[in-house]
């Protein structure tokens, strides 16, 4: 039976208990700019088969490490001028490089799905690099929810998906992004965007100089979290690029976006942004998801959003949302 779940908000005991927690091997669920993430210590291949187990995760899809700096993720991945480039440009940020993993990294196999790639992000949230540093080992954390789920920017959503199956949550507050960080290939010559977030390729391709390429979805060896053709998905039916309801469905909440947006004939209508604002659409996303899972209707519809800037990567967690489910 698994214990009972701990919720605390952030203070100086918590972030002890908390990182104590994860030095042995329990899961802790923490909050980052992005979304909360579900942690366990990357080298610890028990507490890694713990998240698999938790969310429910198909053991072949990688996960991302944590570090609370630069020197911190080079230790374990081998680091060339274009990654240099990146972290100093983007870290600590939303930014997840996908780079060789080194000969002597003690992070297991089972965080990395058995590649020779190992994933990094240095996160820019004060209590998240704060665990790390107390933890003082890399922390494996994808989003704290089931796989396939809606992604949680609140301690209230972990525990809504994830309940005792997490020994602790260290509540933070609401997640300022909302969207999940931007992963980056650097294991060949080509730089190869394998999920979008909230860095733009565009600003990758300014740092770089170079051409982005943007990766396939792949349902069987993915190389990064997020590529996988059913992810994100709520327990109602999506609908995208909705303009006007459908009444073969039945009724429907309208997720909105922008001045523009015809409302009229949906049963509720949930706002991303009024003003039409990208930013503000990534922040509110995932939260106007679980809420909109919870309106007594038959489905869920989307506003068309303009695919540029941080409208890719939400049309890309939408595309997720509505694909057909196995």
């Amino acid at each position: 039976m698994s214990p009972a779940l701990t919720i605390r908000v952030y203070s100086e005991g918590a972030l002890a208990q908390a990182a104590g927690k994860l030095r042995a091997g329990e899961l802790v669920a923490f909050p980052t700019e992005t979304v909360y993430g579900l942690g366990a210590d990357a080298t610890n291949k028990d507490a890694v088969a713990g998240i698999f187990a938790a969310k429910q995760r198909p053991s072949f899809n990688p996960l991302i490490s944590h570090f609370p700096d630069r020197d911190a993720a080079a230790r374990h991945a081998v680091f060339d001028d274009r990654a240099d480039k990146l972290a100093a440009a983007f870290w600590p940020g939303a930014l997840s490089l996908v780079l060789p993993k080194r000969d002597d990294s003690t992070i297991c196999d089972l965080t990395t799905a058995g590649l020779p790639s190992i994933a990094v992000r240095v996160p820019a949230h004060d209590i998240a690099r704060a665990l790390l540093r107390a933890a003082d080992r890399p922390i494996a954390a994808p989003s704290a929810n089931r796989s396939g789920r809606i992604s949680p920017t609140t301690a209230g959503h972990v525990a809504a998906s994830l309940g005792n199956a997490v020994s602790m949550i260290l509540d933070g507050g609401p997640c300022g992004v909302g969207l999940e960080s931007t992963v980056v290939d650097l294991t060949t010559d080509r730089v190869v965007l394998l999920r979008p977030g909230g860095i733009t390729a565009e600003q990758i391709s300014a740092v770089l100089g170079c051409d982005v390429v943007m990766a396939e979805t792949d349902d069987d060896a993915p190389k990064s979290p997020g590529m996988m053709s059913s992810h994100y998905a709520p327990g109602l039916p999506v609908r995208l690029n909705a303009t006007t309801p459908d009444r073969t469905i039945g009724d429907e909440v309208l997720l909105a976006f922008g001045p523009d947006c015809a409302t009229g004939g949906f049963a509720q209508v949930l706002w991303l942004s009024k003003s039409g604002n990208d930013r503000e659409a990534a922040a509110n996303l995932f939260a106007v998801l679980h809420q909109a899972d919870q309106c007594r209707v038959k489905g869920i519809a989307i506003c068309p959003i303009p695919d540029n800037g941080l409208g890719i990567a939400i049309n890309d967690r939408m595309k997720r949302a509505a694909a057909p489910r196995g």
